[in-house]
């Protein structure tokens, strides 16, 4: 081979060498501002800066309204998640302070010298006017929980404390019924929020001890298994049968059977919205006559 031809063959290969450095180089620049105009969406101030006619800089044409335009409905959904929040807290504001006072009215009425016949009016009055105090809290949090006001914010921790705060809670009502409220000690953990976890527990016993007949028994337990840490609360009360078990996480589901018990029927379905907020799930096993057994999975990692 002549000295001409392998000097062609050199300048090809130099040639060709060249075209894949330059591209790689252009790719990469190009990738480069695909990525600070990510960057730059993400931190709330995206601008489209440059233009040419090549295909990579028309899929970055693309890109730039498709973030403009979800960056305005991101705007759009946390203007509305603001009003959402703005109208509970005034509607909640608003409710409560004349509830407030019906309440304090009762409760002057019942300290007046009444006649016998007019005192269970005003015993009906209080039940009521407190039955209404906690569906307005119920609801309340669960708007804020489905309107994506509330947060969750699950972290690794022992169970063992969170559950000793709902008991307390639970006790002088247990107390009032004559039922025996235990917790078995566990070094069990989980990954949780303590704050809306203990929501859920307190509502888990509450249940059990609203129905719960005098004398009876509620425990509290955990345990943990590979995926899930599992919370339990049973009762011996007069359980649940078959058919009504799935519409019990309904809300303001209440049995026909219990029409005439305290409550508005939205605190098993907080828990519920609660779990599957942080990745779990809550499930109920009963059998009528033999007490019934909720549980309450969260994950472990």
């Amino acid at each position: 081979m002549t000295a001409v031809a392998y000097g062609i063959v050199i300048a090809a290969v130099l040639l060709a060498v060249g075209v894949v450095i330059w591209d790689r180089r252009r790719t990469k620049q190009t990738m480069e501002r695909l990525n600070a105009m990510v960057d730059r969406a993400l931190a709330g101030n995206f601008t489209e800066d440059s233009y040419d006619e090549s295909l990579l800089s028309a899929l970055e044409a693309k890109l730039a309204r498709y973030l403009a335009a979800s960056a305005v409905t991101a705007g759009k959904v946390q203007g509305e998640k603001d009003r959402i929040k703005s109208l509970i807290s005034d509607i909640a504001h608003q409710i409560r302070t004349p509830l407030s006072n019906v309440q304090l009215y009762a409760q002057l009425l019942a300290e007046q010298d009444l006649p016998a016949e007019s005192r269970p009016c005003v015993a009906a009055l209080e039940a009521q006017a407190e039955k209404l105090q906690t569906l307005i809290e119920a609801l309340v949090k669960t708007s804020r929980l489905e309107s994506g006001i509330v947060t969750l914010h699950p972290v690794s921790g022992l169970l063992n404390p969170m559950l000793e705060s709902a008991l307390e809670q639970l006790r002088p009502k247990a107390a009032a019924k004559g039922i025996a409220l235990d917790l078995t000690p566990t070094a069990a953990r989980a990954v949780f929020d303590p704050k809306w976890t203990e929501e859920a527990v307190v509502n888990l016993l509450d249940n059990a001890v609203k129905y719960t007949p005098e004398g009876g028994r509620v425990t509290a337990s955990a345990a943990e298994y590979q995926f899930f840490t599992c919370v339990r609360v049973s009762d011996t009360g007069p359980g649940i049968s078959e058919e009504e078990q799935p519409m019990v996480f309904q809300r303001f589901y209440r049995g026909p059977a219990h029409q005439t018990e305290e409550g508005v029927g939205i605190g098993l379905y907080l828990t519920r919205r609660i779990a599957e907020g942080q990745g779990g799930y809550v499930k109920v096993r009963s059998r009528q006559g033999e007490g019934s057994e909720f549980s309450l999975y969260l994950p472990k990692n």
